[in-house]
């Protein structure tokens, strides 16, 4: 994929350390354990189970408990509200999708319902909750008492600071996934095309470089969307992109890239490919 024109690369390089193939289960995302909190902040600890949420401190006090009717699957801090998604545990028309919960971060007092499987956190009390599918490609910015102040369509990975980009995860869209920024307005300016559709989570380094597995391609994406190939590790045709699955890790010394490839035959047979990688940063 070519760097826009203009553009410069992150300046990020890495070099392949080991390599190894292996047949076993894809790497598939599991939730938090439920000793383990969602989110924690000054102090205090959400934690979330089946059918209710709870906010802790350090000394294993219990200031409140708010019954869920779900499985809360994490939760985002801001100010004095914080925000929690939650899956549900019957399938719905909106499939297992449970509500969005903002609650009052004092007392556990729920301030509102609200629909969407992916939030992040802005200051000032303030949100952005995401939804994909059903038609729905949008993210929403919500104020502490859930009135919403801003739209976009668009919807992903967020990554926070120096405001906000987001790697889209658009399996539904014939324009395909691209790398945005998020503007006020609704308006959005547009980064590097993605071939995979539904990306994995990335990884931000210390610079706010994303790192981005894109169909068996590691990129790297800067602060001003600017775009560099870091390493193509197994290029997978656009075709083809539903038989796999990635992951990035970060580790003391570099990555590891974690790539299932699933059997075209066989639906549970699954080839794992993992890279262990050196990462050096910009000169």
């Amino acid at each position: 994929m070519p760097i826009s024109e203009g553009a410069t690369s992150p300046g990020w390089r890495v070099t392949v350390v080991t390599q190894k193939r292996r047949t076993g289960r894809p790497p598939y995302y599991t939730p938090p354990a439920e000793a383990q909190p969602l989110a924690r902040r000054d102090g205090l600890r959400i934690h979330g189970r089946v059918g209710g949420i709870s906010c802790v401190d350090t000394t294993g006090r219990t200031h409140w408990t708010l019954p869920c009717a779900g499985r809360p699957n994490a939760a985002h801090i801001s100010g004095g509200r914080v925000l929690v998604t939650t899956d549900s545990l019957d399938y719905t028309p909106w499939g297992f999708l449970g509500p969005a919960l903002l609650i009052d971060l004092a007392d556990g007092t729920l301030i509102a319902e609200l629909r969407g499987e992916r939030g992040a956190v802005l200051r000032g009390g303030r949100f952005f909750l995401g939804l994909q599918g059903y038609d729905f490609f949008d993210t929403w910015e919500y104020d502490s008492d859930a009135n919403q102040v801003d739209a976009w369509r668009s919807c992903g990975h967020y990554v926070v600071g120096s405001g906000v980009r987001v790697v889209e995860s658009a399996r539904s869209l014939a324009e395909g996934s691209r790398v945005v920024r998020l503007r006020p307005g609704g308006v959005i300016e547009r980064g590097p095309r993605l071939t995979d559709l539904t990306a994995s989570e990335p990884l931000v380094l210390s610079d706010g470089t994303i790192l981005v597995l894109d169909a068996g391609v590691l990129r790297a994406v800067g602060r001003g969307l600017e775009e560099s190939v870091l390493a193509e590790l197994l290029p997978i045709a656009p075709g083809q992109v539903h038989r796999f699955l990635g992951t990035l890790e970060r580790t003391a010394d570099g990555l590891t890239v974690t790539l299932a490839e699933r059997h075209p035959d066989k639906h549970t047979s699954y080839t794992v490919h993992t890279w262990t990688l050196a990462l050096h940063p910009p000169a």
